[in-house]
């Protein structure tokens, strides 16, 4: 076997780089050795000979000569298939080499291979966004994303505030404790993960819709406005995705302006296959007064499968209507008695001859077998006017399920009809437009009944979040949220926790509200069920206190001493010299003359700060700079336990 052969049969092997007729497709070979795949790498050296072919070895060690392999990939003979060699050498050049095969083609949107932190109030609106290259800017991604410490630990309960001195975990050692984080939502989902990365049943969130109005638009870059809201969102799905358990949901909440978007964005992180299907809720039947065409009135839910496979819905009633239906109860839940006959088309004797086979009942009604015994009625599957039908039980399911009155017979009009029970449950329609998820009356009033009014905008409907835990959610599962914003989710589980259920809920926000609004919120919930309990934290600040400085301060005197005091205790941009000259002083102060000029000297200073230093580091919490005090530390150790030193 030649060399070429050898190759082109080993990187075959990967399903990634065949087509459906098993030709090798040499341009996402080339992708994937540009980005140098570890799965790609791996491949390679598992043979002698083309490792010894694309791998130098300096002292001890193998490296990947990409370049070599390009080159190689890309000479006129390595594919003997003449219409796949013309496929994969068809395209524009650069110096001799196609985009393709120089990794240089974003296909999809500006920054998609980027990271994006995503500061979102108002409070950062002069804050210039940077866009970690994951290729360039690896160093910086893994910093910035390098689990963060925690501080500010509180335990709330139904009878007040209690200092937090551990943790609750289950036999497994994952957490088994409310949290309300805040923080920057990326920051915070990367600094969970290695607790709770495959223990989350259902992700459910509310992310800003990116509709242009004020309060909801991302200021940053708005030259790529759709662009950087899709990388901020890319950014933190892919990490989302490590939370969900195997059999996990995601539901995502949006409006018309961004629904495509967002669905080939999660058709790409979660899995074409695994889109589980699109809710339209029917959440202000007024719609909007001042729409120049449609006034909206709905919005959607996109819910995705972690796999699509092994994931279920629960069977329960979601419509009030419907769960009256189910009249009874017992040890297992609600049900009610249905017929046993099918009187369908489809349930004839002679389209299910399996379920086809007669029921014996005794004289008082009681007993129900498949023996013929003797004095008992005999009873088909027949209708009134005399159709052959079918049951709706095999015999071999009837007999497993004949136990404790699952089936019951009556007489009526003197004919046995046989029954069964149906636990509670219902058909998932694609359209929600029940009035109890209408968010004027159970979102926006709800929270002024519990917090006041003025505090919030927009707050989903409860009953929406406790229908969606209903379905996709069952007793003890972990349910996360990294867009806390009035703590919608958090409430919706403690209501469904009053019927003695223990699911818990992880929130995260980074608005100034978390404190105000979100734990207010759940705060006020506990106490008036007097039941339940949190934890709240915040990412511990760093560069971030001085960020906050800045836009608090009323003068132009107020900034100069906070630049003084960053430039001794802060990370300044490595361009930055953190000495600040006389004259330097002088210029900003005249920076600072006008109309708008503490703003463009609050922005200045902004930009002095490295923004990837905002929070202190797990890693480099020992560090006498950063000033964390014992307890902190001991908090620290106690929470990520195992886990973060593994």
């Amino acid at each position: 076997m030649s060399f070429n052969t050898k190759l082109i049969n080993l990187l075959k092997t990967d399903p990634r780089f065949v087509d459906d007729d098993g030709e090798l497709v040499l341009a996402a070979v080339q992708d994937r050795a540009w980005k140098i795949d570890r799965d790609l790498v791996k491949l390679l050296i598992s043979d002698k000979e083309i490792k010894a072919t694309f791998f130098e070895e300096i002292e001890g060690h193998w490296i990947f000569n990409t370049n070599t392999f390009i080159d190689y990939l890309s000479q006129k003979n390595f594919l003997d298939n003449s219409y796949t060699r013309f496929r994969n050498r068809i395209g524009l050049t650069i110096g001799n080499k196609f985009l393709r095969e120089r990794g240089e083609v974003a296909l999809v949107w500006p920054y998609k291979d980027t990271v994006l932190e995503g500061g979102q109030g108002q409070e950062e609106e002069n804050r210039k966004e940077i866009f970690f290259n994951e290729v360039l800017a690896q160093d910086e991604i893994n910093r910035l994303l390098d689990p963060k410490a925690l501080t500010n630990f509180t335990r709330y309960t139904a009878t007040g505030k209690q200092p937090v001195k551990d943790f609750k975990r289950n036999e497994n050692g994952v957490i088994q404790e409310n949290l309300i984080v805040k923080g920057n939502n990326l920051l915070v989902l990367h600094t969970l993960k290695t607790q709770f990365r495959g223990q989350v049943k259902l992700i459910y969130i509310d992310p800003p819709y990116n509709t242009g109005a004020d309060g909801d638009t991302f200021s940053y870059n708005n030259s790529f406005k759709h662009s950087t809201w899709l990388t901020f969102m890319r950014n933190r799905l892919e990490i989302a995705k490590e939370f969900l358990a195997s059999d996990g949901f995601i539901a995502i909440a949006i409006d018309h302006v961004e629904v495509f978007y967002l669905g080939a964005l999660a058709d790409e992180v979660f899995g074409r296959e695994n889109r589980v299907g699109i809710v339209t809720v029917l959440h202000n039947p007024k719609g909007r007064n001042l729409a120049s065409f449609f006034s909206a009135n709905s919005e959607f839910m996109i819910v995705y499968a972690k796999d699509i496979e092994l994931a279920e819905f629960n069977q329960v009633a979601i419509s009030d209507d419907v769960k009256e239906t189910f009249d009874q109860e017992d040890e297992e839940g609600r049900y009610k008695y249905v017929p046993l006959m099918r009187a369908r088309t489809v349930w004839s004797r002679e389209n299910k001859p399996n379920n086809w086979y007669p029921i014996y009942v005794s004289k008082d009604l009681k007993e129900l077998t498949l023996e013929n015994k003797e004095g008992y009625y005999e009873v088909w599957p027949i209708t009134n006017n005399g159709k052959e039908m079918a049951w709706k039980k095999v015999p071999s399911s009837f007999t497993k399920l004949n136990t404790q009155n699952y089936f019951m017979a009556q007489l009526e009009n003197g004919k046995i009809v046989i029954y069964h029970k149906l636990r509670e449950q219902q058909v998932y329609k694609s359209v929600w437009m029940d009035q109890k998820y209408q968010s004027e009356f159970h979102g926006t009033n709800l929270l002024k009944e519990l917090i006041g009014s003025g505090k919030f905008s927009y707050p989903k409907s409860i009953y929406l979040v406790i229908d969606v835990l209903k379905i996709m959610s069952s007793e003890g599962d972990l349910v996360l949220d990294f867009f806390g914003g009035s703590g919608t989710t958090a409430h919706a589980v403690l209501e469904l926790n009053k019927d003695g259920g223990n699911r818990k809920f992880i929130i995260c926000e980074q608005m100034g509200y978390a404190e105000t609004v979100t734990c207010e919120r759940v705060k006020k919930v506990i106490e008036n069920d007097g039941q339940g309990d949190f934890i709240y934290c915040e990412l511990m600040k760093y560069n971030e206190v001085f960020m906050e400085q800045i836009q608090a301060a009323k003068s132009s005197k107020e900034l100069i001493q906070i630049w003084r005091e960053m430039a001794d205790g802060s990370f300044l941009n490595w361009y930055i010299n953190s000495k600040i000259p006389e004259e330097a002083v002088k210029d900003f102060e005249e920076l600072g003359k006008g109309e708008d000029g503490l703003e463009k000297q609050k922005h200045l200073l902004a930009e002095l700060l490295d923004k990837n230093q905002l929070y202190v580091n797990r890693s480099e919490i020992d560090d006498a700079q950063f000033k964390v005090s014992k307890e902190d530390k001991a908090l620290n150790k106690a929470f990520y336990g195992e886990a973060y030193n593994a």
